[in-house]
């Protein structure tokens, strides 16, 4: 398109301007990025900068992911051979299983670099060593919990039976009887201290989150998080220290159980609760103060239904968390072999007393308390288990998206 010029322009200026659109429109070789199955100066030029045909650079890539491909088959032929070799030397051999192990993995974490260092170069060798490692240290730090979670249930199930549930080890000598009252005093015991604990726990929370300030709210966080480091061997000699000022020494009671469980309980509903507060938008509060709703009412209507699956969650983690305790209950609760449905009177046995007991004190023939020893500890992992999945459930059923 032509125009005349104008005052402003100049014969010359406009024949520029047209020169001007017409390279845009049709720009130079040089100038224009690769279209689609363009190959450029990178991929058919080589590493020593020699031109190679346009078809070397898509062989090139084929090799490469050809190469990927069979490192990566090899590397899990690898792996098996690696695992197969370290059971056949623990199995067949007198060296310690950790040696084996730990050599094992090292070795093939050596073969494997140096092969993915020929095959596919540096970074990708690399890339794989310590991915290798990532996943021998996981497997590794899961050994334990598999192999303790094996024997339990392998030295446990001789006697988890119905017997076992049913029957007390009242006046039982040698085989049968059961933990019926262990069972018992164990639901007790984490019941009451649940009862306990729970209420100064989120209430606790409620208070750091929403109307703390200053130095109170300051030593309040430090004694919390001081309380979460205490061996449970100093909660049970609190409750009974404080149970002996009141009712003499050498008292024993269930409920003084319940109250050094409570003690080790409070910092961890403390936390969660708190940590489930945090989460609640403040959007949802803002919203509530501009309705005109007090700021108490807002909690218990708005901020506590929002973080409810999480709070109950965080309770079924420290109750699942006590349960297993025994230091502080052999100070506290003593051992009795009958049921005893009333914390506030007499001995309660539960179960880390019992198995500690029958592991203890076996009779003339020890393998029927071994046996009940076993089972017990089964019970006790299974209780924990189902809380920790009662847990999940009602915080995958009932939590709040918070987005």
């Amino acid at each position: 398109m032509s125009s005349s010029p104008t005052s402003h322009e100049t014969p010359g200026s406009a024949h520029e301007v047209k020169e001007t659109e017409q390279v845009l429109d049709n720009p130079p070789s040089g100038m224009r990025g690769p279209q689609a199955g363009e190959a450029t100066l990178q991929d058919v030029a080589g590493r020593d900068g020699r031109i190679s045909p346009p078809g070397a650079a898509a062989t090139g890539r084929g090799r490469a992911s050809t190469s990927r491909s069979s490192m990566g088959y090899g590397g899990h032929i690898l792996a098996v051979v690696a695992v197969a070799i370290a059971i056949g030397l623990i199995v067949t051999t007198d060296i310690g299983a950790v040696v084996v192990v730990i050599g094992t993995a090292l070795v093939t974490g050596t073969i494997l670099y140096v092969w993915s260092r020929i095959v596919e170069g540096r970074r990708r060798a690399l890339d794989r060593t310590v991915t290798f490692a990532v996943t021998s240290a996981f497997l590794l730090a899961m050994a334990p919990l598999i192999s303790v979670l094996y024997t339990v249930v392998s030295r446990g199930l001789e006697r988890f039976d119905g017997e076992f549930f049913a029957e007390s080890a009242r006046n039982v000598v040698g085989a049968g009887g059961g933990a019926q009252h262990a069972i018992v005093g164990t639901l007790m015991i984490t019941g009451f201290a649940t009862l306990l604990s729970v209420p100064i726990g989120v209430l606790a929370a409620i208070y750091l989150q929403e109307y703390g300030k200053g130095p109170l709210k300051r030593w309040l966080t430090f004694f919390v998080d001081v309380m979460t480091g205490i061996p449970s061997i100093v909660a049970g000699l609190f409750a009974f220290a404080l149970f002996s000022l009141f009712l003499g020494p050498g008292i024993r009671l269930g409920v003084m159980g319940s109250v050094a469980l409570t003690v080790l309980m409070i910092p961890i509903v403390v936390r969660s609760t708190e940590e489930m507060l945090k989460i609640v938008p403040n959007g949802l509060r803002e919203a509530s103060y501009a309705l005109g709703v007090p700021k108490w009412r807002t909690v218990v209507k708005v901020v506590l239904p929002t973080a409810l699956a999480g709070i109950v969650t965080g309770v079924m983690v420290s109750i699942a968390r006590v349960m297993g305790e025994t230091a502080p209950l052999l100070i506290t609760t003593g051992v009795f072999s009958s049921v005893n449905w009333n914390p506030f009177d007499g001995r309660m046995d539960n179960l880390p007393v019992f198995a500690f007991g029958q592991y203890k004190n076996p009779g003339a023939v020890a393998a029927p308390y071994i046996d009940r020893a076993w089972a017990a500890a089964l019970t006790l992992i299974a209780l924990v288990m189902l809380l920790n999945l009662i847990a999940r459930l009602i915080y995958r059923r009932f939590g709040t998206e918070i987005r």
